[in-house]
Order: C-alpha cells, then structure tokens, then sequence
C-alpha cells in the first residue's frame, strides 16, 4: 500500500480523499494556496505545504510547485481529484517520470480519451456504441464538409476535440449555417484550448445524460459499478444527480455496461473512470469518458457499497481490484445534489464568511462538504461546497429524504443553491422520472 499521499486539490473532494487515506493508514500531505489555509483537510492532514497565491494558475494549476511538494514532503503518490490538473496527461506524465505514482490512469490513455476524435475511434474500435457523425475532424475542404453535414442529417453539433464542460460546441440546424459555424468554433476552440480540431456529431433532440462508473486495475480486471442520470444540467454543468438511471431498457442497460467493462480491458485502462452517454429512444451514444474520479461518485457508492477513492488507492499501490463483477450488487437508490455558494435565481457565484452551518442527518443521509461555521468561501474557484447524497430503498424513499434533508440543510451568511434544489426534488416531472437534458433549462426560462 501507498506509504504517503499528497492531495493536488482542494475543498470537498480533498477532505473526501484524505478520509479514504485514512481509513487505509496512508499518511496525507494537502497543499493550498494562500486563500486555502482555513480548508478543513488543510486541518486535518498530516503535513500541509503551500504552494503559491490564490490565482488557480499559481498554485493548483503550478506542476513545478506540486511535484516540489511531493519531494520535500517524501511522499510517494499524487492524488489529482477531479478538476485543476486531473486529466491532464502532462502532469501525469511528470509525476511519474519523478519517481511518484499517479493516482489515475496513464498518461497515454488520458492523452486517448481527452482528444474526442480519438476517443470515439477508440470507443468504436472497443464496440461501444456512438452518435452518427464525421467519423474524425473536420478539414478545410468546405464541399467535404457539406457533404458530411447532409449525410449525418441535420440538425448537428460541431465540437471541439479538446473541449469539455459544455464550451466549444456549437449546433447548427441547417446547411446555410455549417461552414460559417465550422469556422467559428475552429477558432474558438483554438483560443481557448490551444487546438483549433473539430468535429461533426448528429444533434439529438431530446437525449437523457446517462453515465457508467468503471474500475480498471490495469492488470486486466475491470468492473462497472452501473449508471447514474445526470440529465438535470444548467449551461451543461450538473445541477443533481441519480443512481441508478430511471427508466432504462434493460437489454440496452445490460449491453452497455458490458461493453464499457469491456472497453476498459481493450484499452488497458486503470483507475477510476465514467463513460458518459446520450440515451435517446432506447439506444446508448458515446459521448466522452472522463479519466478520473468524478463529482457525482457518491451516488455510485451509495448504490453498491463500493468506495471508489480506496480502490483508486490500492490500484496505483499496484493492487488488483479488490471486487469481482459478480460481487457488485445493485442495492436500492441514490441522489446527490450540488450545494453551490451562488444565488439560486441569477446564479451569481456569493463568495464570503459562512455565520452558520449545519448539516442533515438521519438514515441513508450523507453530507460531503468542507464548509464549517466561520469558514470563508473564497472567490478564487468554483463555486461548489458540498454535496448532499440520500440514499433510500427505493427512488421515491430516496427522493422523499432529499427532500426532507435539503429542508434540515443550514448555510447562513452567503447565497446559495439550496431552494433551487428544493424546487427541483419537489418537480413533478422529475419525480416521474427520465427528464431530457433541455429540461432544467427550459424550467428556469419559463
């Protein structure tokens, strides 16, 4: 087993990666920033080290810094969290030609998945099903590309292949717009990726965003852990989240699950990962697969009893997977919603002191956050602080407790998100189940 783990993050998933060291005897070593000192983890852990200003760019972003810190602390691993540098195949790429172990997968396959050209290359190579489109780039021969816009069938979507997170797409719904949108996300995409690749997918209408958790230990063992929904989204950003998703057609759940356990066996995948899906009439489309741990693990864990950071651990110890497919078994139902420290109806991020906080209890009710009374909410980063997860024997006992657990939740001093949740998991359609990715959208429009 790892001896010592450094933490290249902050907030929540830091705290929640330091207990999973714990409970496996590994010492911990956070780093900060300057605006950071107050975190809970910082508190908590072994040895603290900082390493730059508050600017992300000087601090979690600063590789040199990092792998410093790693050195004069003597520890032996790096933990990325999700965000900042964790797919970032560089960084993995010096951590372990520094003598460290990387807490995720290879610095190849990370390199793989990140570019969606080849991820979708790949996906189809491992016969993951995926969204009909221009089968590689787009060029600059505009006949070319008109005449991939008229096979895939319009509307579509053009993409960069180094984007993520909702930027750098652009949906185009007829041939007088292709070449002019082509264009303009090529450049886009350039300015803010350092890669001006895109390519062409057919738009789909109204699809449900259904994610498979998998674990790899590289030796060629793989699981999945299931699927999540993650379909209630605002500007392509995760709003909550469920485990499993509601309303799918099990023949097409049970070939993607195989398939994408699979997948991670023909691509030597290791670690932590989620194959993200459009779900659309009944079939399953590949759209990108995230090469880390992901904000929505909880739910995961809630459903199969499988703590996904401690097996991250014991697999970059050089451990199998602790777990057989046949071992995982599917128990009951799970939410998550996302606390952010911004205001519920414009959205605007509301850094500052938190006067109170309290967090709900009660069964199959868990609280991952680092806020405590007298924190200070930074404006430096994002805007999550926590997340609240529920868990029920069933999606309406799960949902029933979220309800009542987001009233028992108590964050005075700043704005938050909590009475747009509220609203949600009181929603009549979302109770029902199987809302489109549009859905939240068009709700805070109307």
């Amino acid at each position: 087993m790892l001896d010592k783990v450094l933490i290249a993050n902050r907030g929540e998933i830091a705290l929640r990666i330091l207990r999973a060291c714990k409970e496996l005897g590994i010492k911990t070593v956070a780093v900060h920033s300057k605006a950071d000192r107050e975190l809970m983890h910082v508190r908590l852990a072994d040895e603290a080290v900082c390493i730059g200003p508050a600017s992300s760019a000087q601090s979690y972003l600063n590789i040199p810094a990092l792998i410093s810190a790693a050195e004069v602390t003597d520890s032996s691993a790096i933990h990325p969290g999700y965000g900042f540098l964790s797919e970032n195949a560089n960084f993995a790429e010096q951590v372990e030609r520094s003598g460290f172990a990387f807490i995720g997968p290879r610095a190849e396959t990370i390199r793989l998945m990140g570019d969606k050209v080849s991820a979708i290359e790949a996906m189809k190579k491992a016969g993951i099903p995926t969204v009909p489109g221009s089968d590689g780039p787009l060029g600059d021969d505009d006949a070319s590309n008109l005449a991939a816009g008229k096979r895939v069938g319009y509307p579509v979507i053009i993409k960069a292949a180094a984007g993520g997170g909702g930027r750098g797409m652009r949906v185009v719904h007829s041939q007088d717009q292709l070449l002019e949108a082509i264009s303009i996300t090529q450049n886009e995409a350039q300015a803010a990726f350092g890669d001006g690749t895109v390519y062409m997918e057919k738009f789909l209408e109204k699809p449900r965003h259904v994610e498979v958790q998998v674990l790899a230990d590289g030796q060629g063992n793989a699981i999945h852990l299931y699927d999540r929904d993650c379909s209630l989204q605002r500007r392509h950003q995760k709003v909550l989240e469920e485990a499993p998703a509601p309303g799918i057609e099990p023949q097409a759940r049970a070939d993607v699950l195989e398939a994408c356990r699979q997948a991670c066996i023909e691509i030597n995948y290791r670690g932590a990962g989620t194959f993200e899906f459009l779900y659309e009439d009944g079939k399953f489309f590949f759209i990108e697969m995230n090469t880390r741990v992901q904000v929505e693990h909880p739910v995961t864990e809630m459903v199969t009893g499988v703590d996904i950071v401690k097996e991250q651990l014991r697999i970059a110890s050089g451990l199998p997977l602790s777990i057989r497919q046949e071992d995982v078994k599917l128990n009951g139902h799970a939410f998550e919603c996302r606390i952010n420290a911004e205001d519920s109806r414009t959205f605007m991020p509301s850094p500052g002191k938190v006067t109170l906080f309290h967090a709900p209890g009660g069964l199959g009710v868990r609280m991952d956050s680092h806020l405590y009374t007298g924190y200070t909410v930074p404006p430096h980063y994002d805007s999550l602080i926590g997340k609240l997860i529920t868990w029920g024997a069933d999606r309406e006992t799960a949902l029933t407790r979220m309800r009542n657990a987001l009233d028992e939740l108590l964050v005075e001093g700043i704005k938050t998100n909590i009475d747009l949740q509220k609203d949600l998991v009181r929603d009549s359609h979302f109770r029902q189940g199987g809302v489109n990715i549009h859905y939240l959208e068009k709700k805070l429009a109307g």
